[in-house]
């Protein structure tokens, strides 16, 4: 069932891809919008050529694709924990086989290179595994009772939970959010974000194909009107939404109208911190994996690069060498190592930022500019030149603010102290890093960053084992990793007496 717009990958080449099918996905099967009339056109990154119309779900569709859920929910919750995980290790099969077709749709319609996106895929199918095998280890607690009274507590499902998604991961987020909500019993309708809408549909019918009751993966398709939709409805249980800090505060002030419970994964503008004892090489490499991942559209990246002042000049002299060294163009070819932007104004934004960085003061030392590859159908892509900006400061639009870009922006420092306190002076708090030799240093480091994560002489490393999510605005809750199950279940008390029942009454 999901080889529909798959079959037609292996001989797909940039340029060539136009997706008619429906994307709308619920009761099992791929639904047609009842209107076309609010269609917007979506984009292929590389070309700028229109891929597909995403139409966005009005107010019947989302009830529909929510009550559609709902009784699938009403099946999945009273199945075991094993059973479950059959068929989520049945989807991960699935998806492993297909992981060429399924990337390479990914990098079509997001931009990112082939190469990042088969990682990415393989990051989604052990994600489902790796739920898969805590499903049937959902388990409460017996507590014994004065006069041989007890109790128990169970770990229940919440019933139909909703994840909302962002562009710069699409299949990956629809995985993360999916994997442990099934596992816990869950329903889920999940909205991707309208300028890569295309892979979350593909996931819809793996999970059918796998044995997931009809309903029980929905996707609708829209925007900010569609999201709200889904925020406000009553048989929402819980909203789960990655995306903008402005976004984020709006999903949280509807959800909380009606007490669903909420979590968020925002922005980040997270410190990489560089001691001048560190191994070069790795904190060069480090550095540039902080940056320019995704081309530089990633939450968690390590835009604020903090160099200790004795190793500046080495260190700007071989990270800018190697940045001006990244293939830039085709994201279907296996040299390529960076992709496109995901739209135009998002383009015209980053360049804006390097515009307002000049202006202030910083020092381009390469890129930043926009790039023509020599490749005419490439022609109307969204391309840029990764950018180092050397001679910030922390008062600076570029040092303060999200650019959602391939921007690197360096700074100096002097001691460990200092370093400290200019790191956690940010609103954000999604990530963090450190490079240094002293192992002791490095754990003071991180105990003192005020960050979800902090990676130690590494970065952007984040396995599906580990929690992910962020401190202050970056969003709380948490994304992989056990404690996932907590915030997509809730527990049940149950007392049990034994004997006569003492009243004062």
């Amino acid at each position: 069932m999901a080889q529909s717009t798959l079959d037609s990958m292996p001989g797909a080449s940039t340029g060539t891809v136009v997706i008619t099918e429906p994307l709308n996905f619920w009761g099992g099967k791929r639904v047609k919008p009842r209107e076309e009339k609010n269609a917007e056109p979506v984009f292929e990154p590389a070309t700028g050529r229109v891929l597909c119309q995403m139409v966005p779900c009005g107010a019947e569709e989302v009830d529909e694709a929510i009550q559609s859920a709902y009784a699938a929910y009403q099946k999945w919750s009273k199945m075991a924990g094993m059973e479950r995980a059959r068929v989520m290790l049945e989807a991960a099969r699935i998806i492993r086989e297909r992981r060429e077709k399924i990337a390479k749709l990914e990098a079509i319609n997001n931009g990112k290179t082939i190469t990042e996106a088969l990682v990415n895929i393989d990051i989604s199918w052990k994600s489902i595994e790796y739920y898969a095998g805590l499903a049937g280890t959902l388990a409460g607690q017996h507590i014994q009772l004065p006069g041989g009274a007890f109790a128990y507590s169970r770990r229940e499902p919440l019933g139909v939970c909703v994840g909302i998604g962002a562009w710069n991961f699409p299949f990956v987020i629809a995985t993360m959010k999916s994997a442990p909500a099934l596992a816990c019993g869950n329903a889920i309708v999940y909205k991707p974000s309208p300028m890569a809408p295309v892979t979350a549909v593909i996931l819809a019918e793996i999970y059918k194909e796998a044995g997931v009751p009809d309903g029980l993966f929905c996707v609708v398709q829209g925007g900010a009107e569609t999201g709200s939709l889904l925020c406000h409805h009553p048989k929402v249980a819980k909203v789960s939404f990655t995306g903008s800090v402005p976004t984020g505060k709006k999903v949280m002030e509807m959800s909380a109208k009606s007490v669903k419970q909420v979590t968020l994964e925002l922005g980040g503008k997270s410190p990489l911190i560089i001691f001048k004892d560190c191994e070069l090489e790795n904190a060069v490499k480090g550095a540039l994996m902080a940056n320019f991942l995704t081309q530089g559209q990633v939450c968690c990246n390590g835009t604020r690069v903090f160099v200790q002042r004795e190793i500046m000049p080495q260190f700007l002299e071989e990270v800018v060498k190697r940045t001006k060294a990244i293939p830039v163009g085709d994201p279907l070819l296996g040299s390529t190592r960076m992709g496109p932007l995901i739209s135009k104004p998002q383009l015209e934004k980053v360049l804006g930022f390097v515009s307002q960085a000049k202006k202030e003061g910083a020092r381009v030392l390469c890129g930043g500019d926009p790039f023509v590859p020599s490749d005419p159908k490439l022609k109307g892509g969204y391309f840029m030149s990764p950018c180092v900006l050397d001679n910030c400061r922390d008062d600076m639009t570029c040092v303060k603010e999200e650019i959602f870009g391939p921007v690197m922006s360096v700074l100096p420092f002097d001691t460990e102290e200092e370093v400290i306190q200019r790191a956690n002076n940010t609103t954000f708090g999604l990530a963090s890093g450190v490079f240094t030799r002293d192992i002791s240093r490095a754990h003071r480091v991180a105990a003192s960053m005020e960050a979800g994560t902090c990676f130690i002489n590494n970065y952007n490393i984040n396995p599906i084992e580990l929690p992910f999510g962020g401190y202050k605005m970056s969003g709380f809750g948490r994304e992989n990793g056990q404690v996932t199950i907590e915030y997509y279940s809730q527990l049940k008390t149950v007392v049990v007496e034994m004997g006569d029942v003492e009243s004062l009454f």
